[in-house]
């Protein structure tokens, strides 16, 4: 055999190797689970062919005074805070199930921001580098079990984490809309506007938001903020269709069933 040959021969070997080494290192992941994967959820993008996935949801509670002021808090003396939500809890258009345990289930509009990249302590300058887009979306929230718990001095987040109670629209690209920091934003049920307001009215803007969050958390790509609701907060009934918007995105339908 040539020296070339050889040489053939050996890369051909060597090919083999890397394609078993492969094949072992997947059935050893895939073995080592104790469940089968499951795959993260995910939103369209706007441009019809790719999908964000989703790492985890942050929420900001009483970013909006009006809000704040409707709720029983006072905005001057309270400031913005930040609670989680299961990122299962994300749900795009269609159908979407009135929860168990409540009968005083409410909607919450609000802007949402996609991020395509994280870190710790990001600096405000350079808070909107990280954001990839930003959607429409939806704070469901369980009112009479976060109040009783509230009143009891318990952790109130069963009121927030149903099921479903996190839909968002598609999520637009940031080299679509540009960063939005003033314009309407709505929610109309059954053809009635509940809830109005401007993006411009947030207590803390879309960089001071991240900033701060990144002070508490080490932000990843996937990751959803929702940045609060304004005033308008009410009860949902089975049945209701609803229809949320911010000025410049894509849309969010939904039916309460």
């Amino acid at each position: 055999m040539t020296r070339c040959g050889a040489l053939a021969v050996e890369a051909r070997f060597a090919h083999t190797r890397r394609q078993s080494s492969q094949r072992s290192l997947q059935v050893t992941e895939t073995s080592s689970l104790a469940i089968p994967a499951f795959a993260a959820p995910t939103l369209p993008v706007a441009d019809g062919n790719t999908q964000f996935p989703v790492r985890r949801v942050f929420c900001v509670g009483r970013n909006y005074a009006a809000h704040a002021r409707e709720m029983g808090a006072d905005p001057q003396a309270e400031p913005p805070f930040f609670f989680m939500k299961p990122a299962t809890a994300v749900q795009h258009h269609g159908r979407i199930a009135y929860p168990t345990r409540t009968e005083d289930y409410h909607h919450e509009v609000e802007l949402v921001v996609a991020l395509s990249n994280g870190g710790r302590d990001i600096p405000v300058v350079a808070a909107l580098d990280r954001v990839f887009g930003y959607g429409v979306g939806l704070d469901l929230t369980r009112r009479d079990v976060q109040a009783a718990l509230k009143k009891s001095g318990k952790s109130w987040e069963m009121g927030k984490c149903a099921d479903q109670s996190a839909p968002v629209s598609a999520i637009t690209p940031v080299a679509t809309c540009g960063h939005p920091a003033s314009g309407a934003i709505r929610l109309t049920v059954n053809d009635r506007i509940v809830q109005q307001g401007d993006l411009a009215d947030m207590i803390l803007d879309v960089p001071h938001i991240i900033a701060e969050l990144s002070t508490w958390f080490e932000l990843m790509p996937g990751d959803l903020i929702f940045t609060g609701t304004p005033e308008g907060v009410g009860p949902l009934q089975r049945g209701d269709h609803l229809l949320a918007e911010v000025s410049g995105l894509a849309r969010l339908e939904l039916e309460l069933v």
